[in-house]
């Protein structure tokens, strides 16, 4: 009877939570205004100001080191962002590792866009922005206005990132 009952609620919450993920939208909702009030170091000491990125499109990727689709994609985003920043696309990169391993990888592996160094404290926030599972890679595009175009937990494609200057002119 336990079991039974045990069930039942977990088949309810299972159901509950598919049919909310279900009902929204990819491009239904603002982004949280506390996003932009966040700051992370980047790897040249310096800050990133997430403020600084507001108003204009804006591709924000969390990756780590040791996540080997979040480095196969580092190269389509960089080629995005050089091809497209000077269309007022953004792209910043959160990663969620430690600071040296970090600091390391981009000296063999550079790139063109924005990194901040969310260690630990990233998982967090990809959650409270939409990604439940805590998989990596988790980008999301905001638009100028602020809308959440799209969210997509897993290795970026191509086609993903050929659809994103539709999502600007739709925002």
């Amino acid at each position: 009877m336990l079991y039974a009952g045990v069930a039942a609620a977990a088949g309810l919450c299972g159901a509950g939570l598919a049919l909310w993920k279900h009902s929204r939208t990819e491009a239904d909702e603002g982004v949280d205004p506390a996003l932009w009030q966040l700051k992370f170091e980047n790897p040249t000491g310096g800050t990133l100001d997430l403020a600084s990125f507001r108003g204009k499109p804006l591709v924000l990727n969390f990756w780590a080191t040791w996540c080997p689709p979040c480095v196969e994609e580092m190269p389509l985003l960089d080629r995005f962002y050089r091809e497209n920043s000077s269309k007022g696309w953004q792209v910043v990169g959160l990663a969620i590792d430690k600071p040296d391993s970090v600091r390391r990888f981009l000296r063999d592996f550079p790139v063109a866009y924005s990194i901040g160094m969310a260690e630990s404290v990233g998982m967090g926030l990809t959650q409270s922005l939409g990604n439940l599972s805590g998989g990596l890679p988790f980008s999301l595009v905001i638009t100028g206005n602020g809308i959440v175009a799209q969210r997509k937990i897993g290795r970026l494609s191509a086609a993903d990132v050929g659809a994103w200057a539709s999502f600007e002119a739709a925002g």
